[in-house]
């Protein structure tokens, strides 16, 4: 009997990696003669490195780099055998180093992911698969860009200062020093996110209030992106700004596209690729998966959705574990997902949960264990 086990992390607690070895000790003490096999996972976001070194052949590599705030940070970065470099825009520009009471999304720069892919590229990378998820930026990867050498100018030919607002005083864009590097490099964004860069559904109105934008600089930071779109469609001969994803990660998107010529894929599809979580599920009797929290949102490309439909093609059974369901999981049963439960067992803060979360887990994984080979042995 094989089971293979193929969770994301559970924010601010377990780690996907985490999360896989306490489920597989739950179904150990159901089922000790099974044969586990776990995969963890991620969408792009927060823990795709973690996921990616314990699914694939590589090695841990750690950058000096920047945060939002251009504070220095160590950003760890993923080099595997094949040449491809794994970038998290999380560790280098994300929301959750930048205590709430400090976030500025009118100067919040992705300068520091600019930094991980010259690591990269010094490296030798040959295909960089970067990672959007969790930014604290608003600047439509203009940071990012300047730190692979593009120099964007006001009206006085003076370098903008970091951040999205300063957009609004661009000139003209001077590409001569871009890392010459970059044309022999293949780009894969890793991302769920579909919106366009400007308007009702851009960057700045879906994804600035939660990194701390007032309405006011909603208005101003999409103004200044629409700017940027514009100088970079004068300057490269094509518009990008409505292509799906360029708001990702608060227009890092746009920039991929535009300038480094990436391609866009779904973030749980390039984590099961490089895992190898289809060859994983081939004869499989069961999958587990799993996330923090479970709900309607799920069916937007969150991992549990990506490990279901490759398990469907497979047709092996997949339950979920979440540390708690949400308005609307039942959806997830007409997705290919068969049962979802939540770890919770009893009224308890949010803390305790998240102290607890191996446990419960464990608990949680080994009762699921014991109902499915019961009703497999015709016992119920």
């Amino acid at each position: 009997m094989k089971i293979v086990i193929a969770p994301d992390s559970f924010k601010e607690s377990l780690t996907a990696p985490e999360v896989a070895a306490a489920i597989a000790r739950g179904i150990a003490r159901a089922a000790p003669h099974a044969h586990i096999t776990c995969v963890p996972m991620a969408d792009g976001g927060e823990g795709t490195v973690e996921a990616v070194l314990a699914g694939a052949q590589g090695e841990r590599r750690t950058a000096r780099a920047q945060n939002a705030l251009g504070e220095p940070v160590d950003a760890d970065w993923a080099l595997l055998y094949d040449g491809t470099a794994v970038i998290e825009m999380a560790t280098a520009g994300g929301l959750e180093q930048i205590p709430r009471e400090r976030r500025d999304p009118l100067r919040a720069s992705s300068a520091g992911v600019g930094r991980l892919i010259t690591a990269a590229l010094d490296a030798g990378a040959q295909h960089i698969v970067l990672g959007l998820g969790g930014s604290a930026t608003n600047d439509g990867g203009a940071g990012m860009l300047q730190a692979l050498g593009i120099r964007f100018l006001d009206e006085e030919g003076r370098d903008l200062e970091p951040g999205g607002a300063a957009l609004a005083r661009l000139s003209r864009i001077d590409a001569q020093g871009l890392d010459p590097r970059l044309r022999n490099v293949r780009f894969t964004i890793a991302s769920d996110v579909d919106n366009p860069l400007c308007g009702a559904q851009g960057a700045s109105a879906i994804f600035g209030p939660q990194k701390g934008a007032t309405p006011s600089q909603v208005r101003l930071l999409d103004d200044a992106l629409a700017r940027l779109a514009d100088i970079c469609a004068s300057t490269l001969g094509s518009d990008e700004r409505d292509a799906p994803g360029s708001g990702a990660a608060g227009g890092i998107g746009f920039a991929a596209r535009a300038w480094l010529g990436a391609n866009f894929r779904p973030g749980v599809e390039v984590v099961a690729e490089i895992g190898q979580l289809a060859l994983a599920i081939k004869g499989a009797s069961l999958v587990f998966t799993g996330e923090g929290r479970m709900d309607s949102q799920t069916l937007r490309g969150k991992t549990p959705m990506g490990v279901a439909r490759i398990a469907r093609v497979a047709g092996v059974p997949v339950v979920a574990i979440a540390g708690s369901l949400g308005e609307g999981y039942q959806q997830l049963y007409d997705a290919g997902i068969h049962a979802a439960f939540s770890l919770v067992q009893g009224p308890c803060t949010l803390e305790e949960a998240c102290r607890d979360a191996a446990r419960l887990l464990a608990d949680c994984a080994c009762d699921i264990m014991r109902v499915w080979l019961a009703a497999r042995h015709n016992v119920i």
